[in-house]
């Protein structure tokens, strides 16, 4: 199983190396980043995106807290491709902000079908 998360990680990476290569216009994340790049850097939340019963760890909680300042950009990066191809479960990775007991996460905060707890 790890194996296999590591090589989604890896095809996470072409397709970051994609993307960031066709950036050229403001989006959630900002006017150099897209979604898919950032959603590299929750890399350390790989299984607590996946199992709402699995341990957050403080570098995934470190990673949500700095992306949650932005809530758009957050809930881009939860729902991008990249995310999607690793494995992530969006019902599930949106409660990550609240089980790192973020106190100024976005709370009832829409992204797309789901709503930030």
């Amino acid at each position: 199983m790890e194996g296999c998360v590591k090589l989604v990680w890896v095809v996470g990476l072409v397709v970051l190396l994609v993307s960031v290569a066709r950036v050229d216009s403001a989006g959630e994340c900002g006017k150099s980043t897209s979604p898919d790049a950032e959603a590299i850097k929750l890399a350390p939340c790989g299984s607590a995106a996946q199992d709402e019963s699995a341990s957050v760890s403080q570098s995934c909680c470190a990673q949500v807290k700095k992306m949650g300042q932005n809530p758009s950009c957050l809930c881009a990066v939860l729902l991008s491709n990249t995310a999607k191809m690793s494995g992530v479960d969006p019902k599930i990775a949106i409660t990550i902000p609240k089980r790192c007991n973020l106190a100024n996460r976005p709370v009832g905060y829409k992204c797309g079908p789901y709503t930030l707890p």
